[in-house]
């Protein structure tokens, strides 16, 4: 009787919306401190922010429907949302990148010495006073919390508006338009994993679907059978072979391809050195399909060979090389399941982005480190495959402030409109910073005096505002543009591996060539030899034959999925003032 009356009283004053407030901002601030950084830092979008201030207010029903135990419920799950809290803080302040399921992975795939010495290196002193504040502040909050009381039905009502707004309605509309409820969950997973503390529940979940994932594909690649007959030309010979894996970069955007703007300035300074080859192009402009068949004997017309035939890595750990692959892609992710396969046939792994996104500020200039380990181990024959995220958009967050060069109109074709003109210019700034990267590592492998090469190609190109018209942004391979496929590809070899081997590729720069038989032209530029081998699909061999630039989905089944990339190149007549590239 006496709930009652106070709830009556509560009404005939009105609803408490300074106590409710105050209920959401202690919920809200677990989760919300670290997002406010992350925006305040510019290390993400605004994306996660708004998904952890929506996933907030679920606490909220509870809180109406039992309002006499608000504090002590609230104290119960605080606890909980403090101690997430304090990891996804910790890790913002070591690495500037938001806690995801990526880091879970880390966790649980390192041991007790390793925890001891990431603890050494990273800890500081200052990071005690910010966890003390945070907590302090924390328990401030919930000092001003009071229960908030409303009729039995109202709060019934409003609890359930709650959590079918936040939860119930996304995930059901996401079901129905899928028609999967597995995908409208994942979508629902997707949306909560910004707040605490499902970042740790989804991320959890993901880590062991991932791990059962790449188990499964790890178990298929290790049935598959041995090259046959293979041979090496350098047979226990010491060697050290490089392949630099880019994203996104438009080959027609690098002043080394002849673009007006000088986008690559260090690379453009190699030019005598390298072998730099000018018609080549992706099977598809999309990362995880383009390398099934870039990494692989896979091809437009048999895309499945990758699920039955050795990978470009296996195929040199068959030649007797010890593998490294080092990537600063996102690789723990449903999507990136594919990647890790390829990266785990390795004999040893370097993952440097544990995002939980891609737009974030993560800069390949993080590799360099684990690169020149790699070239020091003490093994006499390496392969080092290293995969950069390159100029992946958001092109804002793929370079540091000191290569923000581009932001004006000079260099830029007169059809892009003012409002594009700042992605044009980021994504410019981005390949520049790539050529600081791709550069830098073949400068540091020069040093190392190897005997070997170093190739680098990019999985895909990009279309930025750069096709006729200049409306596309990224990548649509239902709508093919040029700037998508047009890819960088080019070589450089050591004064001892030239000293061996024919490097005379002045006749063969110019050859139509794809990307999807790039396993080929690797063999032949290794001196390896096997059965499967057919050097007419080696870009650099005397045996090549020119073959339509094949393009678009090979598991689509409507007719004309596949076609020839030269009938996507530009035709129109462009704008007045614009630069015609080819």
């Amino acid at each position: 009787m006496a709930l009652f009356q106070r709830s009556s009283s509560s009404s005939a004053k009105g609803f408490d919306w300074a106590g409710f407030l105050w209920l959401f901002l202690f919920f809200w601030y677990f989760s919300g401190i670290t997002q406010l950084l992350i925006q305040l830092t510019g290390t993400s979008g605004f994306t996660g922010f708004r998904q952890a201030f929506v996933m907030s207010a679920i606490w909220l029903a509870p809180m109406l429907l039992f309002p006499r135990q608000t504090r002590v419920m609230a104290a119960l799950i605080g606890v909980v949302l403090w101690a997430c809290s304090m990891a996804s803080l910790g890790y913002f302040f070591i690495y500037q990148q938001e806690f995801s399921q990526s880091v879970i992975f880390i966790m649980f795939e390192s041991n007790i010495s390793e925890a001891g010495e990431y603890m050494t290196q990273y800890f500081a002193w200052w990071m005690v006073v910010a966890f003390l504040a945070h907590t302090l502040f924390a328990y401030f909050l919930w000092t001003r919390l009071r229960p908030v009381y409303m009729p039995r039905g109202r709060a019934l009502v409003a609890a359930t508006a709650i959590l079918v707004a936040v939860i119930g309605y996304p995930m059901i509309k996401q079901t129905l338009r899928t028609g999967s409820f597995a995908e409208g969950f994942e979508k629902l997973e997707t949306r909560i994993e910004p707040a605490v503390p499902w970042q740790m529940a989804v991320a959890y979940h993901r880590y062991l679907d991932t791990l059962a994932g790449m188990q499964d594909m790890l178990d298929s690649a290790s049935k598959i059978p041995p090259l046959n007959n293979l041979k090496d030309a350098m047979a226990n010979q010491p060697a050290t072979l490089v392949l630099v894996i880019g994203e996104s970069t438009n080959r027609q955007r690098m002043s080394l391809y002849g673009y007006p703007r000088e986008t690559t300035p260090e690379l453009d300074k190699l030019k005598d050195q390298l072998a730099v080859f000018d018609n080549v192009i992706t099977p598809r402009p999309y990362t995880i399909e383009a390398l099934q068949q870039v990494l692989t004997f896979a091809d437009e017309e048999n895309p499945d060979l990758y699920l039955s035939t050795p990978s470009l890595v296996s195929m040199m750990k068959q030649a007797g090389y010890k593998t490294f692959w080092i990537t600063n892609q996102q690789t723990m992710t449903k999507r990136n399941t594919m990647l890790t396969t390829f990266s785990e046939q390795a004999d040893e792994q370097v993952y440097l982005n544990n995002n939980r996104n891609q737009n974030a500020a993560q800069y390949d200039g993080d590799v360099i480190e684990p690169f020149n380990k790699a070239l020091a181990d003490a093994a006499p024959r390496k392969l080092i495959v290293v995969h950069l995220l390159g100029t992946h958009m958001s092109y804002q967050y793929r370079y540091p402030s000191t290569f923000d060069k581009f932001k004006d109109r000079n260099g830029v074709p007169a059809g892009v409109r003012d409002d594009q003109l700042p992605t044009y210019n980021s994504y410019d700034n981005a390949v520049l910073y790539n050529d600081f990267v791709v550069s830098s590592l073949i400068k540091d492998y020069a040093k190392s005096d190897p005997n070997g090469f170093l190739l680098y190609l990019s999985d895909h190109g990009e279309d930025v505002f750069d096709s006729p018209g200049h409306s596309t942004l990224g990548r649509n391979e239902a709508k093919p543009t040029a700037p998508m496929y047009t890819i960088p590809f080019m070589a450089w070899a050591s004064p001892k591996w030239r000293e061996t081997h024919d490097w005379s590729f002045a006749e063969d720069l110019g050859r139509p060539y794809s990307s999807s038989h790039l396993i080929h032209t690797w063999a032949d530029l290794a001196g390896l030899s096997f059965d499967e081998l057919d050097r007419s699909k080696s870009l650099v061999s005397d045996s090549f034959k020119p073959r339509p630039l094949m393009i678009g989905n090979p598991y689509e089944r409507q007719q004309k999925a596949l076609i020839d990339f030269s009938l996507i190149k530009p035709k129109v007549k462009p704008n007045p003032g614009d630069v015609v590239l080819h």
